[in-house]
């Protein structure tokens, strides 16, 4: 459970977990070693020398309370040069206890000379980061004493923190550089295998460790496997459209040449309009299984793409109403022939099926999606994913009176945002009533 919600914290992207799991180990030793020394070893040097600082100040009591009067101002002078301190008998006010609430070590010389001086009223250790003043009530008057702060505590203890800090610092860039250049390898099979899944063949050279040179190598053998296949698949499909057609066009051929009576000239019209079924079936399997292998990508502008398709669709004779389209020019790197025919598809099943036709688009952070929507009967959701396959037509949800298809339509409008990164989603119109097709295209 703690795992689940620590998850939605956590970075998404290797480079930032990878930083993360740097950052975290480095910042917790410096907390622990800095806390655990500054508290342990300044602590218990500031312990040793403000008993020294005690013993000294004892001195300056005893003073004040044995030496007679007259003699006191020497005796203090005396004391003064030979411990480097400076000390006033009777002075006005008394010192208040004053120190930063960061500073540990001032905190510890006022604990050791409240506790083991009698008499001390008060310790500045603020005014001056230097100095240390305080204050002690004596049967004689006020006397206060003023001694640098390095006889009671380590000088500089800052700087400990400080170096740790900056040698951490300098320590997590240069990690952070060696991180980057370690997951830029990575980096750029992600892209070159991403652009190869939309139809896009970048230049690629492994690099990087050996586990990620063995991964990009596969990748380039995977990929060269692929555009052989591809380039076997179109040199046989080129091939067998002209096989096919050859002997189509001569049993065309021979048949409107043939004399037969008007007793058979139903048969005749009849077998005409199998060879018509046929060569439309050759067509669209051509079609579906050629789909864009031969066409180089370039940039497409995808409203320069709707509107072609509107005009299309126009002059076979059913408007298309234009629905959301963003302000902005939206393109992408795509084969424009392919998505053209795959937008022609899904615009024909809307037409056949339905009355009214509503085309949009809608932009999102790595998709563009193309909407197409129509008033007819629907797909319900138990028949969508059949309803993408080759070869499948629905007669009983779509009414097959309405026209008659081969079943590759969506099949292939599917195929083609497959090789451009996305997919074709089948759901319900909920303006128009009928089905709505979503081709989502990745950016």
């Amino acid at each position: 459970m703690f795992f689940d919600w620590l998850k939605k914290y956590m970075p998404r992207g290797i480079y930032g977990r990878g930083a993360l799991i740097l950052l975290v180990p480095v910042v917790v030793i410096q907390l622990v070693v800095m806390i655990t020394f500054s508290q342990r070893y300044f602590e218990d040097i500031t312990r040793q020398l403000s008993s020294g600082v005690v013993a000294e100040i004892g001195l300056y009591v005893v003073a004040v309370g044995e030496i007679p009067p007259e003699d006191l101002p020497g005796a203090l002078e005396i004391l003064d040069d030979q411990l480097g301190f400076v000390s006033t008998l009777g002075a006005g006010a008394q010192v208040q206890d004053r120190r930063p609430w960061y500073d540990i070590s001032a905190r510890v010389i006022g604990d050791e000379l409240h506790k083991a001086v009698p008499g001390v009223e008060g310790i500045d250790v603020g005014s001056d980061p230097r100095r240390v003043v305080t204050s002690i009530l004596t049967g004689n008057g006020r006397l206060v004493i003023d001694f640098p702060r390095r006889r009671a505590s380590a000088s500089n203890p800052h700087q400990l923190m400080v170096w740790t800090a900056f040698t951490g610092l300098v320590m997590t860039l240069i990690a952070f550089v060696f991180l980057r250049n370690q997951l830029r390898p990575i980096r750029q099979l992600a892209r070159a295998a991403e652009a190869f899944g939309r139809g896009e063949s970048r230049p690629y050279r492994p690099a990087g460790a050996i586990e990620v040179r063995s991964a990009g190598a596969a990748f380039l053998n995977m990929r060269a496997r692929l555009e052989r296949q591809i380039e076997q698949r179109t040199l046989m499909l080129s091939g067998v459209s002209h096989d096919l057609r050859t002997p189509l066009t001569r049993i065309r051929l021979g048949l409107s040449m043939l004399d037969v009576p008007k007793a058979d000239a139903d048969e005749l019209k009849a077998m005409q309009r199998d060879l018509d079924e046929m060569e439309r079936l050759i067509d669209a399997f051509l079609d579906f299984a050629r789909a864009d292998a031969t066409e180089e990508p370039s940039r497409v502008t995808l409203q320069a793409l709707i509107d072609g398709a509107v005009d299309r669709s126009e002059r076979a004779g059913r408007p298309v109403a234009i629905g959301e389209m963003p302000d902005q020019p939206v393109t992408l790197m795509g084969r424009p022939d392919a998505l053209a025919r795959a937008l022609d598809n899904l615009l024909s099943n809307a037409r056949r099926y339905g009355t009214q036709t509503r085309v949009s688009l809608r932009l999102f952070e790595r998709a563009a999606v193309i909407s197409v929507e129509d008033d007819g009967p629907g797909i319900g959701p138990e028949d969508r994913e059949r309803a993408l396959q080759p070869f499948v037509r629905l007669d009983a949800a779509r009414n097959q009176n309405r026209g008659s298809g081969v079943g590759l339509g969506l099949a292939i409008a599917r195929d083609v945002a497959r090789r451009h990164g996305g997919t074709l989603r089948l759901e319900a119109s909920t303006e128009l009533g009928g089905l709505k097709a979503d081709l989502v295209l990745a950016r």
